[in-house]
């Protein structure tokens, strides 16, 4: 099985994402260090499309950034997140099975 994960390595909640990714046997991992190389408006639509999970609950609500987008729309939220990658909420993890957000990091196992 192969599994993407656009990790911030800084991100204790991503590292234990990427480590229940590796300690699986079988499991291909890509790993995306988003804010070097940060998805584009259609990826995150596409992954977020996938997962069932709306724009604004793949938005990291802690950022200020964040605070400006409470009543925006989603193509305004998914435009700020390609802008500023630091407003995306991390770990987002793609496998064949579907889409998550890694928090918690247990989630993980649901598209494993």
């Amino acid at each position: 099985m192969k599994a993407t994960i656009w990790h911030n390595p800084r991100c204790s909640k991503s590292r234990e994402a990427l480590a229940i990714l590796h300690e699986k046997p079988g499991v291909e991992v890509t790993v995306i260090e988003y804010l070097k190389h940060p998805p584009t408006r259609e990826e995150l639509a596409a992954l977020y499309a996938r997962g069932g999970i709306s724009p604004h609950d793949g938005l990291r609500k802690t950022e200020d950034g964040a605070k400006a987008l409470a009543g925006a729309s989603d193509e305004a939220v998914l435009a700020a997140m390609a802008a500023d990658p630091i407003l995306i909420e991390r770990p987002l993890i793609a496998t064949d099975k579907g889409v998550v957000i890694g928090r918690p990091p247990d989630r993980v196992g649901s598209i494993l």
